[in-house]
């Protein structure tokens, strides 16, 4: 029985006045977009391990929710996901679509693809042409195979068929490249261009389906002329000519409006932009082209990396992406009828489409990328890759169902192709590819007393190397100030710069993506006109040509959990002396107030770097250093006051290797307080045993290993001796008689003698510090000290850097329990066996 869609109201009267809601628009759609957002937010957590892009969970949602699973049930089909209902929910969905096209050609930038060269250019055509070819062959034999495919016209068919399997999904791809690492690998930058290439082909081989499937039959069953496919395509043509020559330019004037140097309310501006992407959308589905290649295009003439484009991306992505997108697909899997495969015949012939698939892309791009000299494995990873489907895939097959060139069960063969191509691109080329790592030199120092001693020795000057890594630009002054008081002229200083960006599921980190460059490549190359030129790569572009300073700046984007082993992988392969890790909270003015944190995540970071990074860590918790001094230099004049704090111990003596390097300098004022504890106390004993039971978040951790005390104290008084021999008369030594180390420590602090303090993490606490096993940690990883100085609500004004030295030995720690001296008696059998002791001051 037909049903009058007019008749539909929008709201209802509520349940108390007999109304059910579900018979009613609007509070359908509302059920539906929950339903969809749930099924496949839970489905999206199911396929975390198996390293799944969120468009894979997205697809099956819909097919889960659709006739192949709970639409078997009539009765939840009539009431969820009514036939009355499909217009409403796909408009709904198409807006998302709309806007989502607009950020992906947002997010791509042409002038990219024009320098990208022509290995990529013709590994991209090769990875096109060979599978268009096959689709076509494939067409054949469906066409006479399936039933009622035959009354489809033979070019509107072909040509879907081949653009449906030639399609490599750039977005999809850009996220499974980031997942595993290669974005910065001659794999991942030849991936990303190709498939850049791919993508501006695939709209213009989508436009041409488009328009010859229009070359059909007209509602009143007469044939339409094939001149209207040619009006259609030359109609386009000029639609994208107009858009490029007259809005682009526009659009520029339009994003140097909104610059920083422009003190201008953009939201205008914003809303017109909004507004364009509807007309341009409307104006190619006058044409006969369908609405998203007008949003495509559009987003194509605004300028890419300028503060115009972040606002716009801002503002819409996170609505279009986290809730409407899943609607467009979830509407795909609601067509897509499984059961329509129900014979031999049927899976044969998924079987075969997917094998010519894979086959045709793989293949070709491995057949041009050999010839190209790439090595055999790095070129079949490389076609696995171009083999992954996504979105355009997806618009795709739902066009050609729409213009009736595809029915029921070839759409579901194509679906159930796509998703299974993009869900064997991660196992696949993770089982076929592992990047090689860079050879490391013999010589590698992995703590400073390394490079000290290796100097000494050869009596010439040694390569002091740095990682310092930084989240934003609030982080740059400190950085900057903290590697230039390291300078001296006994040694070069070599500094790699490491922005860490966390990869989020916002497509919007696609565009730190793009223009991610293997290491070296100069920051302004990847931050261009923006505010992030200005106040980052200027800031280390300048630095590095005040002399004897080489910055190589590279950028990690990874999942914060993963973010470390980006980290410690850098380190390894760049040979690097001292990672310097900033701290996840930062703060902006001299009360808490003031502070912002980053989250648990950054944190995990910091303890993951500290438990497996393969040479010594400093974290650095800025309170603003470095903010009032003029621009580092050779010249500089204005002293930095740095405090060094001794208790004995390997991470002290780093610390201390650390301030014999800042003494060197001219514009840093050393000064070394060794605490000594107050006369009376020294009988009180105390032992530390372990205690894994304790949380690791809230106690202290120290090392597990053995270590001789006696032989320790010895080294604790040699490196002083010599630091003090040395350093006579250039940086300041005194000890600091105490009985309370937390008042004391918080006493230097508070005071603002200093702008920065470095400490020891104390994983071999000595006496006074195993006192400490027992308070409670607000920032365990941190250590004792370093804690009581970067804990909130304390006053301290002074910077600190706490530094831990670098041994394989005391990689493995755990929390401890204090025992007094009343209480060692009875463990004096343990103490004799060793068993469980980590420390012991007497």
């Amino acid at each position: 029985m037909p049903f009058n869609i007019t008749s539909i109201k929008t709201s209802s009267n509520g349940v108390w006045q007999g109304d059910n809601p579900l018979d009613f628009a609007f509070p359908l759609l509302i059920v539906q977009t929950t339903l969809i957002l749930v099924v496949s937010r839970f489905l999206a957590f199911l396929f975390r391990p198996l390293r799944q892009p969120k468009v894979i969970a997205e697809i099956v949602g819909g097919i889960v929710l659709g006739p192949s699973a709970f639409g078997r049930n009539k009765e939840f089909m009539h009431h969820i996901f009514p036939k009355w209902s499909t217009p409403t929910l796909e408009s709904v969905a198409s807006i998302g679509l709309l806007f989502f096209l607009f950020l992906v050609g947002l997010e791509l930038d042409l002038s990219s693809i024009r320098r990208s060269g022509k290995r990529a250019f013709v590994i991209a055509f090769a990875g096109i042409s060979l599978p268009f070819v096959c689709g076509i062959g494939v067409a054949f034999v469906l066409r006479s195979t399936i039933d009622g495919l035959d009354q489809v016209g033979y070019g509107p068919f072909l040509v879907f068929m081949g653009v449906a399997l030639s399609i490599t999904a750039f977005p999809v791809l850009a996220r499974i490249l980031a997942e595993l690492k290669l974005l910065t690998t001659r794999v991942g930058e030849t991936a990303m261009s190709a498939a850049a290439f791919n993508d501006v082909a695939a709209w213009i081989l989508l436009a041409l389906a488009v328009a010859i499937a229009g070359d059909g039959t007209a509602s009143d069953g007469e044939k339409k002329s094939p001149v209207i496919a040619i009006w259609v395509l030359l109609s386009g043509l000029a639609f994208v000519i107009f858009m490029l020559t007259v809005i682009r330019p526009a659009m520029r004037w339009v994003a140097r409006r909104c610059s920083p140097e422009h003190d201008v309310v953009d939201e205008a501006y914003i809303c017109l932009t909004l507004a364009g992407v509807m007309v341009s959308g409307f104006m190619t589905d006058l044409i006969g082209i369908h609405s998203i290649f007008g949003a495509f295009v559009f987003g194509l003439t605004i300028p890419k990396g300028g503060n115009f484009a972040e606002r716009l991306i801002e503002r819409i992505e996170d609505f279009v992406s986290g809730l409407l997108l899943p609607l467009y697909f979830a509407s795909s899997g609601l067509k897509t009828d499984v059961a329509t495969i129900r014979d031999a015949k049927s899976w044969g012939l998924l079987a075969l489409v997917i094998t010519t698939a894979c086959a045709g892309k793989i293949l070709g791009t491995f057949a041009v990328a050999v010839m190209l000299k790439i090595p055999a494995r790095e070129s079949i990873a490389l076609g696995v890759l171009m083999n992954t489907k996504g979105l355009v895939e997806l618009i795709v097959l739902n066009i050609g169902k729409e213009k009736k060139v595809l029915n029921d069960e070839c759409f579901a063969i194509l679906v159930l192709m796509a998703l299974f191509t993009t869900f064997i691109t991660t196992p696949t080329v993770m089982a076929i590819y592992k990047p090689a790592r860079e050879g490391t030199s013999a010589v590698t120092h992995r703590k400073l007393r390394d490079l000290s001693a290796t100097r000494e020795a050869a009596g010439s000057k040694d390569v002091f190397r740095i990682l310092a890594c930084f989240h934003g630009p609030g982080n740059v002054s400190s950085l900057i100030s903290l590697v230039e008081a390291t300078r001296s002229t006994q040694k070069q200083l070599k500094l790699f710069i490491m922005h860490l960006v966390e990869l989020t599921e916002r497509s919007s980190s696609i565009i730190m993506v793009q223009r991610a460059r293997k290491n070296g490549l100069p920051f302004i190359n990847r931050f261009r006109r923006g505010e992030w030129h200005d106040r980052v790569a200027g800031a280390f572009q300048a630095y590095s040509q005040l002399g004897r300073v080489s910055v190589r700046p590279t950028t990690a984007i990874s999942a914060l959990s993963t973010m470390d082993q980006d980290i410690c992988h850098v380190a390894e392969n760049k040979r690097v002396t001292m990672i310097i890790l900033p701290f996840h909270k930062q703060w902006r003015g001299a009360d808490d107030e003031s502070m912002e944190n980053l989250g648990h995540g950054w944190r995990g970071v910091n303890q993951r770097v500290l438990k497996n990074a393969p040479c010594s860590v400093g974290v650095l918790v800025d309170r603003g250093f470095g903010s009032g001094s003029p621009t580092p230099g050779p010249t500089a004049t204005v002293a930095q006051r740095i405090c060094i704090i001794f208790f004995g111990g390997p991470d002290d003596r780093e610390a201390l290797e650390l301030g014999g390097m800042m003494a060197e300098h001219p514009a840093v004022k050393l000064t070394v307080i060794k605490f000594v504890e107050k006369e009376g106390l020294e009988s009180d004993g105390v032992m530390l045993r372990p205690s894994p039971s304790r949380c690791s978040e809230k106690n202290y951790s120290f090392s597990t290993a053995e270590m001789n005390r006696e032989k320790e104290k010895e080294l604790d008084e040699t490196i002083l001796a010599e630091f003090r021999s040395k350093w006579n008369g250039v940086a300041d030594y005194t000890e600091k008689v105490t009985s309370s180390i937390v008042e004391g420590v918080l006493t230097l602090g508070r005071s603002g003698d200093y702008d920065l303090i470095i400490v020891g993490k104390g994983r071999f606490p000595s006496k006074m510090i195993a006192e400490l096993a027992d308070r409670q940690a607000e920032h365990a990883e941190l250590g004792p000290i370093g804690d009581i100085l970067a804990s909130s609500g304390q006053g301290v004004v002074s910077s600190v850097l706490v530094v831990q030295q670098h041994d394989m030995a005391h990689a493995e720690e755990t929390p401890v329990a204090k025992i007094v001296q009343s209480d060692c008696e009875k463990y004096k059998a343990d103490e004799s066996s060793g068993a469980g002791e980590i420390s012991k001051a007497v």
